[in-house]
């Protein structure tokens, strides 16, 4: 997938109870039989679940005995005779819930990576209870008062800069999720919680059952017609893993578009698969998300409205970078006229090239990654064929994202064989720093399969605190095909820069530097947390990078600079198709959260048309990169009226890689700077200043118009 890349896993769903992270106090008289391997702290390696160890029926009861634990500590916090102090209530509330972290991050990879029927069902039962806990928590009137006493007093207490932060977002927390309703109020906001959180559950579940079911199997090879080889072997695979009666298996990514329309040349075929994609949770069976949907829609109009808010929207988005819906208004409009002239253009080289081709049909969005690639190999003369050789997988991460990390941070990995893995093609590194210290773990899962979510996230097992004396345990999931037994795994760039994309958030993982595990690494607004790791997009294309990794996997021989040059020249070739699909989905998940009418949606596709068209994004050879109904990252995903955020942060990262460029470029001080202060700030100060102190400016939106090769205003 280019640019926009998953963040947030099912692990979503449980981030607020998640984020409370604690010591390593308790032990295996915790309520749970000491054969639970949740019963107490991991002796792996930086506290590590082990897998080998981990069943299924291990999850329930820790989550039931964790939830429980965590009650009663913030029950204990809020009760405390004592009057209430930064300690008493902070740092306790900080260190509170340790059984739940563990199971709750553990389930979190699990689930979104690597998931069965056992913990699906699982998910969508845990869900409510875990709403219920937060709100516990956030609407404990009792705890709530003690809350609002330190921060009155903030001014006056002397505390440290990080300190002050966390009792400023803490009690923003509690504000947000409805600390000052009356307890009337406070019931129904509850109930809605609940309901959002099975919902939420559900609709991720639906998700992952529709990709499988969209599937296409044949028996025909020439209907496969393009593909080369091993890619036909990687789906007679994919069809033996699965069982399936046919020869050959095309399975489903989370995007409306798939990346094997751009080699089908069979017309009808590429029409299959398009409309499996488009239809997959529109089928009237139980994989269809229109319900689920349209009661989400209302359930968030209605929680808004009790907080006090215009709309989800504007309660959400307070205490991001953008800060207010008319901010992201304003951002989306300057980019969507220059966006979509773009893509007018594009689709008119694409019809011409088919008029000339005698194809007697008008262009659709199934034709278009198959013409437009035509397009792109007559105007460059490049052809993904002749790319994808250079880039084989492993080659690509270690002398690759592993070689540009250690060029401008210093630090080094080292492949570990000891740790166990929930599934056989997952990796693991340690990290060390410039001094040679061991600092990180590092898991990398990157081939697709039928119980994973699609597209490409990164997650932490445990974040870094240095209250809590913890180390940062960071993955990477992705969804590359898997090559046939003995053969390369062989990627496209998109995969590449995919791959520098997930690494990015790791780096903002791995150098986290904070006191608090509530502020730390990523645990940062949407729309910054995506700055990092577009920022590290830039790397895969660096000329002393990508010489380093693109080396062809037969002959041993580095990728010509013409290749390299061809690679440029089109790089920003079909970007007015693609940042349209990316706007069309922001706009889409603004207006969906922008609704103040709890009854107000009927039908979700209507609503869907209506919304585009609104926005001035309703091109038909071009969809919404989701579609409202396999939106993951709104219904299910965390980012609920934040898909703005890949946009907004796309102009952060390239404004910030402008400054790189004009300092040298690829240099340990130039990447020493970065580290100090974005990559280990986490959420310690304003983004807005920190991104100045860097910059040495406001956010510029010219370097982003540049990069997609729009008009630069």
């Amino acid at each position: 997938m280019k640019n926009i890349l998953m963040v947030l896993t099912i692990a979503a769903l449980f981030a607020i109870t998640a984020s409370f992270e604690t010591g390593k106090q308790d032990t295996e008289q915790n309520g749970l039989p000491v054969s639970n391997p949740f019963s107490s702290v991991s002796t792996l390696p930086y506290g590590v679940p082990d897998f080998s160890k981990i069943k299924d029926a291990d999850y329930k009861p820790a989550f039931e005995e964790g939830i429980q634990q965590q009650i009663k500590e913030i029950e204990k916090i809020a009760n405390d005779p004592a009057a209430p102090t930064f300690e008493n209530t902070f740092i306790a509330m900080e260190k509170s819930g340790q059984l739940l972290k563990r199971v709750v991050n553990t389930f979190g990879m699990v689930s979104g990576a690597n998931t069965d029927d056992t913990l699906q069902h699982l998910q969508e039962e845990m869900a409510p209870k875990l709403a219920a806990c937060s709100d516990a928590m956030y609407l404990n009137a009792n705890l709530f008062k003690r809350v609002s006493t330190i921060h009155d007093q903030l001014s006056s207490l002397n505390l440290d800069p990080e300190s002050k932060k966390l009792v400023e977002v803490d009690y923003l927390k509690f504000v947000m999720a409805g600390a000052k309703l009356t307890d009337a109020d406070k019931i129904t906001i509850k109930k809605l919680n609940e309901e959002d959180a099975s919902l939420s559950a559900k609709f991720t579940n639906q998700m992952v059952n529709g990709v499988k079911a969209g599937a296409l199997l044949t028996n025909d090879s020439t209907l496969l017609a393009g593909l080369a080889k091993n890619e036909l072997d990687a789906l007679a695979l994919n069809a033996r893993t699965n069982n399936a009666n046919c020869k050959y298996l095309v399975p489903l990514q989370n995007t409306t578009q798939q990346p094997i329309l751009q080699s089908l040349s069979n017309r009808t075929t590429r029409q299959k698969i398009f409309e499996a994609s488009w239809d997959r949770a529109e089928k009237n069976d139980s994989n269809d998300t229109r319900k689920v949907i349209v009661r989400l829609a209302s359930i968030r109009a209605q929680q808004a409205k009790i907080l006090g808010y215009a709309n989800y929207a504007a309660w959400q988005l307070q205490d991001q970078m953008a800060q207010t819906p008319q901010a992201v208004d304003s951002f989306l409009a300057k980019l969507v006229p220059s966006v979509r002239a773009k893509a007018t253009t594009e689709a008119a080289d694409i019809q011409k090239l088919i008029d000339q081709q005698k194809g007697g049909f008008t262009l659709q969005p199934y034709d278009w990654e198959y013409y437009s690639d035509l397009v792109r190999k007559a105007k460059y003369n490049l052809d993904d064929n002749e790319i994808k050789p250079y880039f084989e997988l492993n080659k690509v991460l270690e002398d690759g994202v592993f070689y540009a990390a250690n060029q401008l941070y210093g630090i080094t990995f080292k492949e570990r064989h000891d740790i166990p893995v929930y599934q056989k093609d997952v990796k693991v590194f340690e990290i060390f720093d410039t001094d040679g210290k061991p600092m990180a773990l590092f898991y990398c899962d990157y081939f697709k399969r039928d119980n994973k979510s699609g597209g490409a996230w990164m997650g932490s097992l445990i974040d870094q605190s240095t209250l809590l004396g913890e180390q940062p345990v960071i993955y990477n999931v992705c969804n590359f095909t898997k090559p046939a037994a003995g053969q390369p795994a062989l990627i496209s760039f998109d995969d590449v820069t995919t791959m520098f994309h997930e690494f990015g958030h790791g780096l903002h993982g791995l150098f986290a530097a904070q006191k608090y595990a509530t502020l730390s690494g990523t645990n940062v607004a949407r729309d910054y947390v995506e700055f990092p790791s577009q920022f590290n997009e830039n790397w895969a294309l660096y000329p002393t990078v990508l010489k380093h990794y693109a080396v062809n996997y037969k002959t041993g021989e580095p990728i010509p600079q013409s290749l390299i040059d061809k690679i440029k020249n089109a790089a920003a070739f079909n970007e007015g198709y693609g940042y349209s699909e990316i706007l069309a989905a922001a706009s889409l998940d603004l207006q969906w959260h922008s609704i103040t009418d709890t009854n107000a949606v009927k039908d979700v596709d209507a609503f869907e048309k209506q919304a585009l068209h609104k926005a001035g994004l309703d091109m038909p050879q071009v969809p919404p990169r989701y579609r409202s109904t396999y939106f993951q990252h709104i219904w299910g995903g965390g980012y609920a009226s934040g898909y703005y955020a890949y946009s907004w942060t796309k102009m952060l990262a390239q404004d910030a890689y402008s400054w790189f460029l004009e300092n040298g470029g690829l240099t340990r001080a130039n990447g020493q700077r970065f580290r100090e202060m974005i990559l280990s700030r986490g959420n310690t100060e304003d983004y807005n200043v920190m991104f100045k102190n860097f910059r040495g400016h406001t956010p510029d939106i010219q370097p982003l118009e540049k990069d997609l090769g729009l008009p630069v205003n």
